[in-house]
C-alpha cells in the first residue's frame, strides 16, 4: 500500500507486493500480456489495410474502455488526489506512444519498430532506480540485458535492407520511453484499486485526448467488415485484456520485472509465422529466441539485494 505522500506525488512508483521468484500466477499474467501483444501487429497490420493511423489507434482505445466499463470492478470510486496521476498514465502510457508507433512505421519497418521496443525493460529499470533511489538489482539487470540481446538476434536477420529513417526511429524511441514512465507510474495506483478502476480512466482520458485525430482520420478512410472485425479483436485483447494482465503483474512484481513481457511479443510473432504464413526462422532468431528466455528466467527471480 503506498502511502499518502506517495499518492500526491506524480512522478513517484513503488516496488511490487511480490519480491520473491515468479510463481504460476506471475508466469501467467506474463504469458498473457505477451501472447496477445505479440499477435496484435496482425490485426493491427489488416486494420491499416482500410483505415487511417489515428482512427486505428482511436477505435482500440474506445473499444478497450468499453470492454473494460463492462466489469463492475472497473466503476470501483477512484480518490480524486489521484486523478493527475492516472492522467498522466493515460497520457504516457496510451495516447502519445499508440499515436507514435503507427507513425514511426511509415518510416520504420515494423522488424526495427520490435528492436527499438525491446529497450523498454532497461529503460524501465533505470526510471525504477530514479524514482525509488535505490541501485537496480545487478542480477536481474542481467537477466534485462541478455534479454535484450536476444530481442536484437531474433531482429538481425530481417534488418538487412530494413527502413531505419532517424525520424522514425526518433519517434519510436519516444514512444518507448513513454512506457518507460507510465508503467512505473502504475504501480502505486493498481496495488490502491486494482487494474480494472486504473484502466477504464486511463483509457478514457487517452480516448478524449486522441479523439480529434481519430475524427480526422476518418474521410481517409474506408469502411471494411474485415478491418472492423480487426479493430473488435485489438480493442477488447490487445488494448483490454493484454492491458489488464500486464498491470496486474506490473503490481504484484514492479515496473523492470513486469517489462520482460515486451521481449517475448517478437518469439509470438515468429510462432505465429511459422504456424500461419509458413515462414522459416533464422538460426540466430533461435539463438535469440533462448538468450529471451534465459534473461526471463534470471529476472524472474527474487530480488538479491
Amino acid at each position: 500500500m503506498t502511502s499518502p505522500r506517495q499518492n500526491r506525488s506524480v512522478l513517484s512508483t513503488s516496488e511490487g507486493t511480490h519480491l520473491g521468484d515468479f510463481g504460476p500466477t506471475e508466469w501467467g499474467l506474463l504469458a498473457a500480456a505477451a501472447g496477445i501483444w505479440g499477435s496484435s501487429f496482425l490485426f493491427i497490420a489488416v486494420g491499416l489495410d482500410h483505415f487511417e493511423p489515428g482512427l486505428v489507434t482511436w477505435l482500440r482505445i474506445l473499444l478497450g474502455a468499453f470492454g473494460l466499463a463492462l466489469a463492475r470492478a472497473s466503476r470501483r470510486p477512484v480518490d480524486r488526489v489521484d486523478w493527475p496521476r492516472l492522467a498522466t498514465i493515460g497520457v504516457l502510457w496510451v495516447a502519445i506512444p499508440f499515436t507514435l508507433f503507427p507513425l514511426a512505421q511509415r518510416t520504420i519497418d515494423s522488424s526495427v519498430a520490435g528492436m527499438l521496443n525491446g529497450a523498454m525493460p532497461l529503460m524501465t529499470a533505470a526510471v525504477a532506480a530514479l524514482l525509488l533511489w535505490k541501485r537496480p538489482d545487478r542480477r536481474q539487470v542481467g537477466g534485462l540485458l541478455i534479454g535484450f540481446m536476444g530481442v536484437v538476434a531474433i531482429s538481425l536477420p530481417s534488418l538487412r535492407g530494413a527502413n531505419a529513417a532517424p525520424v522514425g526511429v526518433a519517434l519510436a524511441l519516444g514512444a518507448v520511453a513513454c512506457y518507460s514512465i507510465a508503467i512505473n507510474l502504475a504501480v502505486p495506483v493498481q496495488q490502491k484499486y486494482g487494474s480494472l478502476a486504473v484502466l477504464l480512466r486511463v483509457l478514457l482520458v487517452a480516448a478524449v485526448l486522441t479523439a480529434p485525430y481519430g475524427i480526422w482520420s476518418i474521410p481517409g478512410s474506408t469502411f471494411d467488415w474485415g478491418a472492423v472485425a480487426a479493430m473488435v479483436v485489438l480493442g477488447f485483447f490487445g488494448t483490454g485484456v493484454a492491458f489488464v494482465a500486464m498491470t496486474t503483474l506490473t503490481g504484484r512484481v514492479g515496473a523492470p520485472r513486469s517489462s520482460i513481457a515486451i521481449y517475448f511479443t517478437p518469439i509470438v510473432a515468429i510462432v505465429l509465422g511459422v504456424v500461419f504464413r509458413d515462414e522459416q526462422v533464422a538460426v540466430l532468431a533461435v539463438i535469440g529466441t533462448a538468450l529471451v528466455l534465459v534473461g526471463a528466467w534470471i529476472t524472474s527471480r527474487g530480488d538479491s539485494s
